[in-house]
């Protein structure tokens, strides 16, 4: 009983340090002493995401006597890369934060960013040496660009190259010296972060040996292209890094049809699933990338992260009217969305004076064009639709139903008229504004152009005159190597 109560005393005061500890980690504590800097300002600021020029502030304060200090006790705050910037804007140095620092910082203005001295700060004093290595690698590289710059012969530049390459190797062999010798450190887990993979050397083959696979080194960066950034760790929000390599990654190597988008952001939300910064950037970034992408049906993309994610509360950081306006974005979008069928629209035509039905419009494919008569960009790009709709769409059995969003009659017919289409196209209005097409179809800006084909499935959004050519091409070559596929697998 009594060595029961001793492991349970051990046991409680083992539990009671561990949390002073965790308690301890929490804020921070920095004391800056610089002589030569009276009466003025100093800022902690931080990168979040995103290389130089974009810091944020994260707190401030004055000098008296050449000394200042700067204190948060907030439990929330996350380490990473800072710095201290001087009221000039321009005048700074850099230093890690883990949570619960407690440094003191001696410095001289006409100094910096050298002769820095860190106390109590051994991730600091890490980062320094590092940094002191980096100069000195700098240096060499320069001297190294400058004998290549003087190169006169052949065998000089390359004699120069394999320098370069060992001056590489040598960065690269440091980096992976202090990571192996401080693993635990946060400047271990930066350089890990900032290593991109390395694609083995060589020949590879397909699985019959023989054929060599020319999609290998793709797809084997893009396979190990997470496996040295720790998704899990919020500090790494704090640094330059995370914005560069999404966008590389979503922006190079994923394949830009939305199953593949969905699918990659999934991936990359599943990994960051837990940690608070780090999901809310990748979401935030993957979200904002969609809706302003010019690729077509991204706005699916768009849809699809709304409906999974925000409005499953893992948008956690908007308020109630901010998150309810991605859920009207999405709502509008919807019903439109690459691979629906298209919303009927049941207009007058401003011509004949009959009733038009979008359904009912026999064609193997259908030009939805919406436009206003006194569109400039409009005005520019019928013209060039009908060249086109004469050079090939038509014969490739295209009707064209369009649908003027504003205007008077006369001003809606001498337009057509004008431009010679009054007879050709199929052209509606609404005077009286009774149609919800403009909701149906999103209709925010003219001319807004989608692609149907004969069973009035939406096959392209937000077209032009340059590309619905190509899009039918593309959709015709997939119809006839799905017909293949079908034949050869009922032979078999």
């Amino acid at each position: 009983m009594k060595n029961m109560r001793r492991i349970s005393l051990v046991f409680m005061l083992l539990t009671l340090s561990l949390a002073q500890q965790s308690i301890a980690r929490t804020g921070y504590h920095i004391h800056l002493k610089m002589k030569d800097v009276k009466d003025s300002m100093v800022f902690l600021v931080h990168f979040y995401g995103e290389p130089l020029p974009k810091i944020y502030k994260s707190d401030s304060a004055k000098f008296v006597n050449g000394e200042a200090d700067l204190k948060s006790d907030d439990p929330n705050f996350v380490g990473g890369i800072y710095m201290l910037l001087l009221s000039d804007k321009q005048t700074n140095f850099q230093l890690l934060m883990t949570g619960g620092d407690d440094i003191s910082i001696t410095a001289t203005k006409s100094k910096l960013p050298d002769g820095v001295v860190f106390k109590n700060s051994p991730e600091n004093t890490k980062f320094q040496e590092y940094e002191d290595f980096l100069k000195d690698y700098g240096k060499k590289q320069q001297k190294l660009q400058d004998e290549y710059a003087a190169s006169k012969t052949a065998d000089d530049s390359a004699a120069v190259r394999k320098k370069m390459i060992a001056a590489g190797k040598e960065l690269t062999n440091y980096r992976h010296d202090f990571i192996k010798a401080n693993p635990h450190t946060l400047l271990a887990t930066l350089l890990t972060a900032m290593e991109s993979p390395e694609v083995p050397e060589g020949d590879h083959f397909l699985e019959d040996g023989k054929t060599k696979d020319s999609a290998f080194a793709y797809n084997y960066y893009k396979s190990h292209f997470w496996d040295n950034f720790n998704m899990q760790d919020d500090r790494l929000i704090n640094t330059p890094f995370l914005d560069p390599k999404i966008t590389e990654y979503m922006n190079k190597l994923v394949l830009p049809w939305p199953d593949s988008v969905e699918h990659e952001a999934d991936v990359l939300l599943k990994k960051a699933d837990g940690t608070k910064e780090i999901y809310k950037y990748v979401l935030w970034w993957i979200t904002r990338n969609v809706e302003n992408s010019k690729i077509m049906g991204m706005d699916e993309v768009f849809v699809y992260l709304v409906e999974n994610y925000y409005m499953k509360g893992k948008a956690f950081w908007l308020k109630p009217d901010e998150l309810q306006k991605y859920i009207d974005r999405a709502m509008k979008i919807a019903p439109n969305v690459i691979g629906n069928v298209a919303p009927e629209v049941k207009l007058n035509n401003v011509v004949t004076k009959k009733e038009e039905s979008l359904q009912g419009t026999k064609a193997n494919y259908t030009l939805l064009v919406f436009y206003s008569p006194s569109c400039g960009h409009c005005q520019h790009e019928i013209p060039l639709l009908d060249s086109a709709y004469e050079a090939s769409l038509k014969d490739k059995g295209l009707k064209i139903f369009t649908v003027a969003t504003e205007g008077e009659e006369k001003a809606i017919t001498d337009f057509l008229t004008k431009h010679n289409i009054d007879k050709k196209w199929i052209n509606t209005w609404d005077p009286d504004h009774l149609g919800d097409w403009r909701g149906k179809y999103d209709v925010y800006s003219t001319p807004t152009i989608y692609l149907l084909d004969d069973k009035k499935i939406i096959r392209g959004k937000r077209l032009d005159h340059s590309n619905i050519g190509s899009v039918i091409d593309m959709l015709e070559r997939k119809a006839k190597d799905k017909a293949k596929e079908n034949s050869k697998n009922k032979s078999k």
